[in-house]
């Protein structure tokens, strides 16, 4: 299984015949560095929240593969009235579902969801992180959040791979992240949602430096791993 960092908080996963891209933020991410088929053959979208950053490209990617978004009802509802043909799995906090590539849970986020459009928010529902099975390996993506001990609750789902952000300011700094890996225990865990912004500045190394009950992988946008 390969993992593919696309900068800020958007993460691809290859495995089997499979392509799940979670938090497509590419066309306007500065760190993005683009590629012929990043999103080319993708079976699936994951989307932690109602954010632009996070959103994405989402849509479009979906309607060029004909790819299955999994999301919140409320932005299932959102994108539906976008488009009505898109292959949308709503989902909801603690809800549990077995997918083509094994199962998808969506985790409790602290954060917010609101959808701007033409300078008017909408609800977004609830943010949320995802843990997926994908063929034998566990992965955790925290999406935006601040610490929480419910992530304690993960320890027992033995994840091999976490993605958790480290930028503060609207999640996580590097000092809380390190606690949640803590809880987690994640055997590696790869750094996200940092210095994509002035106001997420934040340095990796630090982070690196303060865990010490996980491999910690820098990884540039760009950079893959295999677990």
């Amino acid at each position: 299984m390969k993992c593919t960092f696309l900068g800020h908080a958007a993460v691809l996963i290859e495995a089997l015949d499979y392509k799940i891209i979670i938090d497509p933020f590419l066309k306007h991410n500065p760190l993005y560095k683009k590629t012929d088929d990043d999103t080319v053959g993708i079976t699936h979208v994951l989307i932690t929240h109602a954010h632009g950053d996070h959103i994405g490209d989402a849509v479009e990617i979906a309607q060029q593969n004909n790819a299955v978004i999994i999301c919140n009802f409320e932005i299932s509802s959102i994108l539906k009235s976008i488009d009505k043909s898109l292959n949308i799995h709503p989902m909801h906090l603690g809800g549990r579902v077995p997918v083509d590539f094994g199962t998808v849970k969506m985790t409790p986020a602290l954060h917010g969801s609101g959808y701007i459009e033409n300078d008017m928010i909408y609800d977004g529902g609830s943010p949320c992180g995802f843990l997926l099975k994908v063929a034998d390996k566990t992965i955790y993506h925290a999406g935006d959040t601040g610490l929480t001990y419910d992530m304690k609750l993960l320890e027992n789902s033995l994840i091999d791979l976490a993605f958790l952000p480290i930028g503060g300011n609207y999640t996580m700094d590097v000092d809380d992240a390190v606690i949640a890996v803590d809880f987690i225990k994640p055997n590696k865990v790869v750094p996200i949602h940092y210095n994509t912004f002035d106001l997420i500045q934040a340095d990796p190394k630090d982070f690196k430096n303060k865990v010490s009950q996980a491999e910690v992988i820098i990884l540039d946008s760009g950079d893959s791993i295999d677990i």
